[in-house]
């Protein structure tokens, strides 16, 4: 990351940790959604935030992200205030991938697709060969270098939010956070953008923290799991650690079976229902 005048505020980040909240609050006007919360994300993980709608997962990627500053407390990405960095620095490292993104009538995904490139322009450097690599590169590797000149709004759900995670790839950073990655996705798709998810991980060296209300591919495609409930995380630690029958009916009110998944050998929740009527 190019070096700023932000200074290092907390002298305890620990090696590795690229993203750290600490004693956060968050909130909209006079409603706190998310409070006293803190949460470290390491380098080279997967992390995924899991918790009941309302919960404040959303809001807490927003101020991982930078898009909305605590109310109290701070976060820090490698060491430094977020809040003090030069958004332009910030978004060479970070890419934020919010929920249900949309792209004006018409634009190309090659067009979408190299907006990711804006924050390393400058009015002495414009478009480079470099940009067009990066932009050519992003498209290899979501597989949809085939779609390049179709228009964003005539793709499938899957084919749009591989062209979303493509702009995201093209700014060149290494830390991406996915608000909802797989939402409006039918089952097979949301398979394929986390597999996508995986292999930048990887293969590319890619640190993710992704929001996802699927439970089970949540403990399949994270490293570590996060569970809020009412602003607060209540669990954090390996898929096996934190899903357990006993969070599941404290967290989400589900009664269910926890057994292991027969292909991943990951947590796999089985609610427990009437049966057929």
């Amino acid at each position: 990351m190019t070096q700023t005048s932000a200074e290092p505020v907390s002298a305890k980040t620990p090696t590795g940790v690229r993203l750290r909240a600490e004693d956060v609050a968050l909130g909209y006007g006079e409603r706190t959604v998310v409070d006293h919360l803190d949460l470290d994300v390491v380098a080279g993980t997967v992390t995924a935030v899991i918790g009941p709608n309302g919960c404040g997962k959303s809001t807490l990627l927003r101020a991982l992200g930078r898009l909305l500053k605590p109310t109290s407390g701070q976060v820090l990405l490698d060491g430094k205030r977020i809040d003090k960095i030069p958004t332009r620095e910030v978004a060479k490292v970070l890419g934020l991938l919010p929920q249900s993104p949309s792209a004006p009538e018409g634009l190309t995904v090659a067009d979408l697709v190299a907006r990711g490139r804006h924050p390393h322009q400058a009015w002495y450097r414009q478009w480079s060969s470099d940009d067009e690599e990066a932009v050519t590169q992003a498209l290899q590797w979501t597989g949809i270098a085939d779609l390049a000149e179709r228009p964003v709004d005539e793709l499938s759900g899957g084919q749009r939010q591989r062209a979303w995670i493509s702009m995201a790839l093209a700014q060149g950073t290494d830390l991406l956070l996915l608000d909802e990655p797989t939402t409006f996705l039918d089952l097979a798709h949301q398979v394929d953008v986390l597999e996508l998810v995986r292999r930048l991980h990887r293969e590319a060296g890619r640190t993710v923290v992704m929001v996802l209300h699927d439970l089970n591919l949540a403990a399949r495609y994270a490293d570590q799991l996060v569970a809020m409930c009412d602003g607060k995380i209540v669990a954090e630690g390996e898929p096996h650690e934190v899903i357990t029958e006993e969070l599941l009916a404290e967290v989400f009110g589900l009664a269910a079976r926890v057994i292991k998944d027969p292909v991943a050998g990951t947590p796999l929740v089985v609610p427990i229902g009437g049966g057929p009527a």
